[in-house]
C-alpha cells in the first residue's frame, strides 16, 4: 500500500505546518548534532551548512528548492549566500508562511505552490536542493528527469532523504517500515533506488553519507516534545491520520535504533558539457 498520495500529503502539511514551527522551529528538517551539545536550532543549521560544504555552493547561485516547506532554508541560502532561490512547496499554507518570513528581505526568495511529480518550470538553476521530500513523491522517476533538464550543466543536486535499508527483510519492512510510511505519509526509497534515478539521468554522485548517528537524536527530542495530552486531543479531533502522525514519531525512533531506517545525505552533479574540437 502506498501512503504518498498527493492530496493526503499536501492536506498533511496544510494542516502540521503552523504546529512543526511551534514544536521544532524555523527548519523543519533533521537537526545534525556535531558535538551532541549543540541546541535543536543549531543542529538543524548544521544540516544546511553540511550540505552547502559538500555541493560547494557559491555566492550568487541560482537554487530551486524543492519542498522548501515554511521557506527558512530558502532565506537562509538569501541572506549567507546571497542565491537567488525559488522555493516549491505542494502546500497554500506553506506558501503563505514562506512568503511571510521573508517578506523583509532585500533579495527575498519567490515562493509558489507546485508539485514536484510533474513539474512544469522551466528555468534553469546551479543548484537544486531537495531535503526530506523526496520519499514523498509517488512519481520520483518523472521527478528526476525533470530535475535532470532543470540543472545547468555542472549544477548540482542537493539532497538527504529517508532510507530504508537494502537488505532489510520483509518481517522488519513490516515492523519498523510501514508504521513510519503510513504515520509520516512517504514511501521509503533505498540507496539501490537512488543510484538507478542517478544513472538513468547522466548524474554523478559527489558525495554520500549516512548521517544517522548525527542525526538520531532528532526524535529523542520530538518524542519527548508531543506528549503533551493536549496534543493528543487535538490530533484526534483532526482525524485518525494526525493521530498516525504522532505515533510514527515513536516508529522513527525504533527505526534509527534497528537500523531499519537510513537518513542519507548525497550531492550530485550534472557533468558540464565536453566541447569537441573540429
Amino acid at each position: 500500500m502506498h501512503y504518498n498520495v498527493t492530496t493526503k500529503v499536501r492536506g498533511h502539511y496544510d494542516l502540521v505546518s503552523p504546529f512543526y514551527k511551534d514544536l521544532w522551529g524555523d527548519h523543519i528538517h533533521h537537526g545534525y548534532w556535531e558535538t551532541g551539545e549543540e541546541s535543536k536550532e543549531v543542529a538543524a543549521e548544521n544540516l544546511i551548512k553540511l550540505l552547502v560544504r559538500h555541493a560547494e555552493i557559491q555566492r550568487g547561485a541560482k537554487v530551486l528548492d524543492v519542498g522548501c516547506g515554511i521557506g527558512s532554508t530558502s532565506i537562509w541560502l538569501a541572506k549567507n549566500l546571497d542565491c537567488e532561490v525559488t522555493g516549491i512547496t505542494i502546500s497554500p499554507v506553506q506558501v503563505q508562511m514562506a512568503t511571510e518570513a521573508a517578506r523583509s528581505l532585500p533579495n527575498k526568495p519567490t515562493f509558489v505552490v507546485e508539485d514536484a511529480n510533474s513539474l512544469s518550470l522551466t528555468d534553469k538553476f546551479d543548484v537544486i536542493w531537495a531535503v526530506e521530500m523526496i520519499s514523498h513523491l509517488n512519481k520520483r522517476d518523472h521527478f528526476f528527469k525533470s530535475a535532470a533538464k532543470l540543472l545547468k550543466p555542472g549544477g548540482r543536486m542537493c539532497i538527504t532523504d529517508w532510507l530504508e535499508d537494502d537488505h532489510i527483510s520483509l518481517a522488519d519492512k513490516r515492523k519498523y517500515i510501514v508504521p513510519i510510511e503510513r504515520g509520516m505519509l512517504v514511501d521509503l526509497p533505498s540507496l539501490t533506488e537512488y543510484k538507478r534515478h542517478f544513472d538513468e539521468n547522466g548524474l554523478r554522485i559527489l558525495y554520500y553519507e549516512d548521517l544517522n548517528e548525527k542525526v538520531a537524536k532528532t526524535w529523542d527530542i520530538s518524542v519527548g516534545l508531543v506528549k503533551k495530552p493536549a496534543l493528543w486531543r487535538l490530533a484526534r479531533k483532526h482525524g485518525k491520520e494526525f493521530v498516525a502522525f504522532l505515533k510514527s514519531f515513536q516508529a522513527m525512533r525504533r527505526g534509527f535504533r534497528t537500523g531499519a531506517f537510513r537518513y542519507a545525505a548525497m550531492v550530485a552533479e550534472k557533468p558540464q558539457l565536453i566541447r569537441r574540437k573540429h
